[in-house]
């Protein structure tokens, strides 16, 4: 909706204000149960908070939320979409498979989602327990936790519409190679300050990357089936959760936390290899493509 609202020359930012709020709102929350842990337990306390959250969102999205239905119809006109020619996906089958495997920018964008939330879910289940390893305490590794979402929130109020001004490749590739400094870091770290330096690190990848990817999905899709695209890139990049946790995992008890941390790494590197191999610069297609 809000790609639609600002329009094509503000997509990046769209998403950077998109996502900003959403994972500055997962580092307050994570330095608020951290707070409410420390000063009364663990279980149950910590989680009222989000009961709040989810009634608040309810309530806002009923009482203020309008559809962006006149929006996207002005933005068809104005891309002679009512006489585009075939070749348009008109199923949802059609808009699946193009985003994901055949065309070669939507399917490299969709790589790079799933390459960056699988590093994000192998951040979540394995950082806690390397930091704790090292010999941090509840506060310092939830303090970490904060860092790292707190520096991706931020630095996307920037890099969204620093996308609109320079393009979408180069910074979703760099952002990718960011993030597997930054996990090297951490994975060679033994102190409070380096884990924080590679938190900072993975954090700024992930704003180059996160509101980036959406920008460039709005660039190449057209408004009757933009939606559609943005749910299957929504579905990959959703999933990159559960395929690291259990990558995360699996490696974990194979070869030990430091071993599974690096292969992480190095699949986060690969994307970043496949995106400038594969995919093309889709800022000048935001008028014009089909």
């Amino acid at each position: 909706m809000k790609i639609d609202l600002l329009g094509p020359r503000n997509r990046g930012l769209a998403m950077g204000l998109n996502e900003f709020s959403g994972y500055l709102a997962v580092a307050l929350s994570a330095l608020a149960t951290r707070w409410i842990a420390a000063r009364y337990s663990l279980r149950p306390e910590p989680f009222v908070p989000g009961v709040f959250f989810v009634a608040a969102g309810l309530g806002l999205s009923a009482l203020f939320v309008r559809d962006a239905t006149q929006q996207k119809s002005r933005e068809s006109i104005l891309r002679s979409e009512l006489a585009e020619q075939d070749g348009a996906p008109t199923r949802a089958r059609d808009v699946f498979w193009r985003t994901s495997l055949l065309d070669r920018n939507l399917s490299s964008i969709s790589q790079a989602g799933l390459v960056n939330n699988l590093n994000d879910g192998m951040a979540w289940g394995l950082f806690p327990l390397f930091f704790a390893a090292a010999g941090l305490n509840v506060s310092d590794i939830a303090a970490l936790a904060a860092i790292y979402p707190a520096t991706w929130g931020i630095v996307q109020l920037f890099t969204g519409t620093l996308s609109d001004r320079i393009g979408r490749k180069g910074l979703i590739a760099g952002g990718m190679w960011c993030q597997a400094v930054g996990i090297g870091a951490i994975t060679e770290g033994h102190r409070f300050a380096v884990f924080a330096v590679g938190g900072i690190l993975l954090g700024v990848g992930t704003a180059m990357v996160y509101p980036t990817l959406l920008a460039a999905i709005g660039d190449v899709a057209r408004p009757s089936w933009r939606a559609s695209a943005v749910g299957v890139y929504r579905l990959w990049r959703g999933l990159g959760y559960a395929v690291g946790a259990l990558l995360a995992g699996v490696t974990a008890d194979a070869f030990g936390m430091r071993a599974a941390m690096w292969i992480v790494a190095l699949l986060t590197f690969a994307s970043g290899i496949v995106v400038i191999v594969r995919m093309s610069e889709t800022l000048a297609m935001r008028g014009t493509r089909v």
